[in-house]
C-alpha cells in the first residue's frame, strides 16, 4: 500500500500526522520535502488534488513569506509557485497521499479521513489531545 507524506520533522503537526499514519499499521514513504522538495508539476498536482489554492498552499508562519512580498494580490500562481520551490519552507505540511485521497492535513487529524486502513489503538497528539480512544476510534470534537 502506496502511502506518502511531505513532511517536516521540525513541525509538530507533520510528526504527529506521521504518527497517526504509523498507528494504523502503515510505514509510509516519507519525503522531508526541505532536503527533497516536489517537482513543479507534483507540487502543482499535490494542490490541486488537496482541493486548494496556490495561494491556500502557501505557509506565512516561520517563513520569508512577508519578506518576498508574497501577499501581494497581483502575484499569479506561477509566481507563488516559483516562490515555493525556490523556498520550500513556504510549501505548506504535510501533504499525505493515500490510494483514498490527497490531503493537507492540518490538523494532523485530517489525515484520518483518506487512511485506507483504521487506527490500531489509542493515539494522543505530542500536546496531549486525545485523538483516538483505546478501541481505536476518533474522540468526539477531533476533526
Amino acid at each position: 500500500m502506496e502511502i506518502k507524506i511531505y513532511h517536516n520533522p521540525g513541525c509538530g503537526t507533520s510528526r504527529n500526522t506521521l504518527a497517526l499514519i504509523r498507528n494504523a499499521g502503515i510505514e509510509p514513504q516519507v519525503v522531508e520535502y526541505l532536503k527533497t522538495p516536489p517537482s513543479r508539476e507534483e507540487l502543482k498536482d499535490m494542490i490541486t488534488e488537496a482541493g486548494l489554492t496556490v495561494r491556500e498552499a502557501i505557509r506565512e508562519k516561520g517563513t520569508p513569506y512577508a519578506e518576498l512580498g508574497l501577499d501581494n494580490p497581483n502575484l499569479t500562481d506561477d509566481d507563488l509557485l516559483d516562490a515555493m520551490l525556490a523556498n520550500p519552507i513556504l510549501i505548506n505540511r504535510p501533504f499525505v497521499i493515500t490510494p483514498v485521497g490527497m490531503r493537507l492535513c492540518r490538523p494532523s487529524e485530517a489525515v484520518l479521513d483518506i487512511l485506507p486502513l483504521p487506527q490500531k489503538g489509542p493515539f494522543s497528539k505530542e500536546d496531549g489531545e486525545v485523538v483516538i480512544d483505546a478501541d481505536g476510534r476518533r474522540v468526539k470534537g477531533n476533526g
